[in-house]
């Protein structure tokens, strides 16, 4: 991967604002500790080089990252997507970002698709780290 920089002081989360799971996944990842730059592709566009990058991250093809079950997917492009390539999938990513299945979270070279918010608890740093047991004297 080259055009996402990454950085193991800082997470990187791409999400959707307009989704309930892209607004559960960003308030989780805002109450880590670690420093978080949320990129809402709501307003924010993600690029096709930066798309085939996460999705090689996440190690899927790019159509992975479309949430294809979504009645708004159908209406738009019908049951069969068998005839469409990469660039078809980069063109619906750009076109219609709220398509974009779940969010992906970017963590030094980790890279993560979080299928709910809950499911980024285990991404964050206990919060009593550092801190004596009392059952462990």
């Amino acid at each position: 991967m080259g055009v996402l920089s990454k950085h193991h002081r800082q997470m990187k989360l791409y999400y959707h604002s307009e989704t309930k799971i892209g607004r559960k996944t960003y308030a989780y990842a805002e109450s880590s500790k670690k420093k978080l730059l949320g990129i809402d592709i709501a307003k924010t566009n993600v690029t096709g080089t930066q798309w085939a990058e996460l999705a090689e991250g996440l190690g899927m093809p790019i159509s992975e990252l479309v949430n294809q079950d979504l009645p708004r997917f159908r209406e738009s492009y019908g049951n069969n997507t068998t005839n469409l390539d990469d660039t078809d999938w980069l063109k619906i990513l750009d076109k219609e970002p709220i398509l974009l299945r779940y969010p992906i979270l970017v963590d030094g070279d980790s890279v993560k698709m979080i299928k709910s918010g809950a499911a980024f608890k285990k991404y964050m740093e206990p919060d009593s780290a550092g801190l004596e047991k009392p059952y462990n004297k």
